[in-house]
């Protein structure tokens, strides 16, 4: 019967390291045999190597010494040691409660009024306001009728990676996945420690694949706003120009406006789209009658 190796109670994101570094033999990791060894499974300076790592680091971890290590660190121990899903989930449970501990919690992201009802004036625009981990915070009329068949409306990268629609409504979805994991990784630089994005990346590494490999690149820039190439299920093809703009008076937050060039079929398709998803108007009532 094979013994269960998941870290006891008491134990922490060290022993599950450790747990998981000595079930898994230098063969199955790619790396030469060197006869008989003193420890089961890897050593701890092969799982740095493997991980890109420094061996003091990686060692601090296993000591918990080390309590805050980021997401592209958790990311590339996965990797090194071949998790699977639900240890790769246990993962990102065991190093994120320690991250929070030392960091005050979730900021909550609220977006000015004003510019709620500017978005909401723009009937021709679909416009959305995200926060600093692309979390849809507002989001106008349009826009909403533009994603109806997004079973998702809370976050772009969940919206990317997770919905299914995806697929069928981007021309490019490859495209507009690299854009956003890019923006993502540089939120990430900027607040390594930020408990939204963390909970982000956690989640999105266990339920997509395709996240975790980009996430494992680096990018040397973000690459440019350009055309976005779209399919909508009622007014068809659409080409619009996607423009982010940072909110100055709220840090994090951008403005993103999604415009189809004047005259063109995606204007008409937008302006067909505006009419289609304009609310009814009240039905007026008869005038009353003499008795």
């Amino acid at each position: 019967m094979e013994s269960d190796t998941r870290p006891g109670p008491g134990g922490g994101l060290g022993q599950f390291l450790r747990s998981r570094r000595e079930r898994l033999g230098p063969a199955a990791a790619g790396l030469p045999g060197e006869g008989r060894r003193r420890v089961p499974g890897l050593r701890r300076d092969e799982v740095a190597a493997l991980s890109d790592i420094s061996l003091s680091y990686y060692s601090r971890l296993e000591q918990g010494r080390e309590l805050r290590p980021s997401p592209r660190v958790l990311e590339a121990l996965a990797c090194a040691l071949q998790l699977g899903d639900e240890d790769r989930a246990e993962l990102f449970r065991l190093a994120r409660p320690d991250i929070r501990r030392t960091k005050s919690p979730s900021r909550v992201e609220r977006v000015r009024p004003h510019l709620r009802q500017l978005i909401e004036d723009w009937i021709r625009t679909p416009a959305f306001i995200i926060g600093h981990a692309q979390d849809l915070l507002a989001t106008n009329a349009l826009a909403d009728a533009l994603y109806r068949d997004f079973a998702l409306h809370d976050n772009v990268l969940r919206m990317l990676f997770l919905d299914p629609a995806a697929k069928s409504f981007y021309r490019s979805p490859e495209q507009a996945r690299h854009r956003a994991v890019a923006d993502l990784q540089l939120t990430a630089a900027r607040t390594p420690q930020d408990p939204r994005t963390l909970e982000l990346v956690g989640e999105l590494s266990v339920r997509s694949g395709e996240f975790r490999a980009l996430w494992a690149c680096e990018y040397a820039r973000v690459p440019p706003y350009d055309v976005k190439q779209i399919h909508h299920p009622v007014v068809g093809y659409l080409e619009l120009r996607h423009e982010a703009l940072n909110i100055r008076s709220v840090p994090g937050q951008q403005l993103i406006i999604l415009q189809a060039e004047p005259g063109s079929p995606s204007a008409a398709g937008l302006a067909l789209l505006s009419s289609l998803s304009a609310p009814e108007p009240p039905p007026q009532e008869n005038p009353a009658h003499g008795s």
